[in-house]
């Protein structure tokens, strides 16, 4: 009895799980059909490029494709290049530097300034402040740039301010020690408007009867700040942090190379740009072997870091993106 009891048992299993598959595509089959562009672009986009990687692995010859061009020997080849590479502590100083003070002046400014817009009382001033802050981020990168070129000059706008205290004016761009500095200002001017929009999203969210409460208790506005809104920003805080910290080595290359030169190589050459520069070179063949191999090997900094960052923000703050 117990056997035939087993026999009759697995085929209802089975049903159960169809039915339960059915049930789920019944209720949910315009879900399924919304995301699946997304997930087709996933795929196409995000997963299927990722076969490109094994070129890190091969010397590859354009001319060949990547079936037809060779395995190098030994297999890490192309990553020992890069680490024997003359320029690669300087790559990594500066991409770090460069991140690292982004990280240390532009991640707060945004929440500032959506907490400096949330004390603000009158509905209109806050708009214009909104629009003023938001529209540098629509301007085009190669148009800010050279705005930020134009300033720098000789002649420029920076120049003339230091002339008008006393000051020498000098081209900033072509002097390595004020690269960090623009780069870094230039790029929380672009984007702490835009950057600003979740943080504000974030406080709409705030319950709005612990602020009476605290108001009961006789908190006054700063007191508000610290001990309500800033508690109610934290999470969106951190899961911004950790996606930041998941892309520390991530330096868009397309503003540097836009701004840098030669002459200050030695301060504003990073990872990217140095990627770009071997799959473009002005003279020569183009290594895409090696740069590929140094574009995984950048992403795997940027996979450790944000799993770090995760790990040590679950177990300080009990907020993780996962």
């Amino acid at each position: 009895m117990k056997k035939s009891t087993k026999s009759k048992a697995q085929p209802a299993d089975r049903k159960s799980l169809s039915y339960r598959l059915a049930k789920d595509w019944s209720m949910n089959k315009w879900k399924y059909i919304m995301i699946l562009p997304v997930v087709i672009y996933l795929i196409l986009f995000c997963y299927k490029p990722m076969y490109g990687l094994v070129i890190a692995f091969k010397n590859y010859k354009l001319t060949r494709g990547i079936d037809g061009s060779p395995w190098v020997s030994p297999w890490y080849y192309w990553f020992q290049n890069f680490f024997e590479d003359p320029y690669f502590w300087r790559l990594i100083k500066n991409t770090f530097v460069l991140s690292g003070l982004t990280i240390l002046f532009g991640f707060p400014a945004p929440i500032i300034l959506a907490l400096l817009l949330n004390e603000i009382k009158s509905n209109k001033f806050k708009r214009v402040v909104q629009t003023i802050t938001y529209m540098p981020y629509f301007i085009s990168m190669v148009v800010m740039c050279s705005i930020i070129k134009i300033f720098c000059q000789q002649n420029g706008l920076f120049s003339t301010i230091v002339e008008a205290f006393g000051g020498t004016g000098q081209n900033y761009l072509m002097n390595g020690a004020y690269f960090p500095l623009i780069y870094v200002l230039s790029d929380i001017w672009q984007g702490i408007g835009w950057n600003s929009i979740i943080y504000l999203a974030a406080l709409t969210s705030i319950d709005q009867q612990l602020y009476e409460a605290a108001k009961v208790d006789g908190a006054n506005r700063w007191q508000l700040m610290t001990h309500v809104t800033l508690p109610g920003l934290m999470p969106t805080i951190v899961v911004m942090f950790i996606l930041r910290m998941g892309n520390i080595v991530n330096i868009g290359y397309e503003k540097i190379l836009l701004l840098y030169n030669p002459s200050i190589y030695n301060v504003s050459d990073v990872i990217s740009t140095y990627i770009y520069r071997l799959s473009f070179p002005t003279s020569g063949m183009p290594l895409y072997s090696k740069a590929t191999a140094i574009g995984l090997f950048n992403s795997l900094i940027n996979v450790v870091f944000l799993l770090f960052t995760n790990w040590l923000s679950k177990k300080t703050t009990e907020s993780s993106l996962f």
